[in-house]
């Protein structure tokens, strides 16, 4: 009786185990988009959900509706959006033992930050789905070209990116960044100056950063919305011009180890990927087989 008794209590431990072995996901989505579109979040979501039993997916939102979520992904202050998310995920007891992160596009060097400032609950994956790491320096196209919203972004990070008004009141020029002004970009940039250490080293962004696991990036092999496309790996333009870009590993943040992403890509934690398509086009096929792996 006892080695039977025994013999359950293994059982049941396996199946507790079997419980707890789906990683809760968190997704955050990209300009223009909300959390809850069934043509793309929504839509993920049931995927993952499908896919992965019983998991957990929490897809964020910004606002008190859709329509703020939306509205949020152009014009609330990205450090803002970033406290607001790490509140959010610090509240949820779904989230206390860990999570895997996936962003779309912006959403992606948004959730880094999120990764780098706010350890707690653990992110132990990323997964950056066409993110811009080392911001844009074009804004070829983007959601909404009929409703006049990109015209006047273009017009306003050319006339102003570096201003104050326009740094805490447009996203897209929070990571946008100037090969051309790099001091501009470095004294002036909000966000993606502070989250890629360009003004000094924050030890708490490496040492958070390093704590991964996986810090998967998604480049689009034939975007026209990136630009430069490169940025989704982690390059660049080269500094003084607008043509010639560099990989990761040629850039200073590589070589003098800023971010930690050297000492990463050498403990094989860095995986770039790519993908045939427009920005954000992708097989369903594509995310089983490729994606679905680092969230089971």
């Amino acid at each position: 009786m006892a080695a039977l008794r025994a013999a359950v209590l293994v059982l049941l431990g396996l199946c507790l185990g079997c419980a707890a072995a789906a990683v809760p996901l968190v997704i955050w989505h990209g300009m223009g988009d909300s959390c809850c579109n069934p043509q793309s979040m929504g839509y993920i979501k049931k995927i993952v959900e499908n896919k992965i039993p019983g998991i957990y997916v929490l897809s964020l939102k910004i606002g008190s509706n859709l329509i703020q979520d939306m509205e949020n992904s152009f014009f609330m202050n990205v450090n803002d959006q970033v406290r607001e998310v790490c509140s959010q995920l610090a509240k949820d007891p779904n989230l206390k033992g860990g999570y895997n992160a996936m962003g779309f596009s912006q959403g992606g060097q948004f959730l880094r930050a999120v990764a780098q400032r706010c350890p707690s609950p653990p992110m132990l994956n990323l997964i950056s789905v066409g993110g811009q790491h080392q911001g844009v320096y074009g804004f070829p196209r983007c959601p909404g070209e009929s409703s006049h919203v990109c015209d006047w972004i273009r017009k306003t990070l050319d006339l102003g990116a570096y201003t104050q008004a326009v740094q805490e009141h447009l996203v897209q020029a929070e990571y946008w960044h100037d090969p051309l002004k790099e001091e501009d970009y470095r004294k002036n940039s909000i966000f993606l100056a502070d989250i890629n250490q360009e003004r000094g080293i924050n030890e708490t962004y490496k040492k958070n950063l390093m704590a991964l696991k996986k810090f998967v990036m998604v480049k689009f092999l034939n975007d026209t919305m990136v630009d430069p496309p490169i940025s989704e790996w982690f390059g660049f333009y080269k500094s003084g011009q607008a043509k010639e870009t560099i990989p990761l590993k040629e850039t200073s943040l590589y070589t003098e180890d800023r971010l930690g992403l050297q000492e990463m890509d050498k403990a094989g934690k860095l995986v770039f990927l790519g993908v045939k398509g427009d920005h954000l086009h992708f097989s369903e096929e594509w995310f089983y087989t490729t994606i679905l792996p680092f969230l089971q």
